[in-house]
């Protein structure tokens, strides 16, 4: 086997590993915990699908490739809640190292086209960027809205700490952000999401 395949091939039986990272985001209906490979392959469906609600045209193959490279840092740096201040603090500088390591297992062309596509991510300039921030965000929502808005209750998150982490959204997609805000006020108005 030539030297390119076998680095191709470490790197995505490396990336399997994805799938042991879970996130605070329960399934649907009351499942599990969800892990991050679910998490991305989910927002990258929801990219298709939802692309015409994008405030920009975008290039949809690219959002949905930042939709499941954007947490595969996480194998290394572990998943960090959203609500998370201490861990905020950290997450950069962890996610950096675990990129460097984890995109070095492929070779130099393809190294560096991943992680230009995270990097991009990351940053959050660009419509695909933008777009692709909001289905990180519509994602979990959704599944917790499906919850009952439980996630939130166990963690003690307020509609304030929602908002701020949801205002995002409306740079890839307002029409999305309606949604967002719509699903956010049922959930004060039922309790399910405190105010303060």
């Amino acid at each position: 086997m030539d030297e390119r395949l076998q680095k191709q091939l470490n790197f995505i039986l490396e990336i399997d590993k994805e799938k042991n990272i879970f996130r605070q985001t329960h399934l649907s209906g009351h499942g599990r915990r969800e892990n991050d490979a679910e998490h991305a392959w989910h927002m990258a469906v929801m990219a298709y699908l939802l692309q015409e609600y994008s405030n920009e045209p975008v290039d949809v193959a690219r959002v949905m490739l930042m939709c499941l490279l954007h947490d595969v840092v996480e194998i290394d740096a572990g998943d960090t809640y959203a609500y998370d201040t201490d861990g905020l603090k950290t997450q950069k500088a962890r996610e950096d190292a675990a990129k460097q390591r984890i995109y070095s297992l492929l070779p130099d062309d393809q190294k560096r086209g991943l992680m230009a596509v995270f990097d991009e991510f990351e940053a959050d300039e660009t419509a695909e960027a933008h777009f692709a921030h909001a289905m990180d965000n519509l994602q979990p929502l959704l599944l917790n809205n499906s919850n009952g808005g439980s996630d939130w209750a166990d963690h003690d998150v307020t509609a304030k700490q929602v908002y701020g982490r949801q205002s995002r959204t409306e740079k890839g997609s307002a029409y999305l952000y309606k949604l967002t805000d719509n699903i956010l006020q049922a959930n004060i108005k039922k309790g399910a999401l405190k105010e303060k």
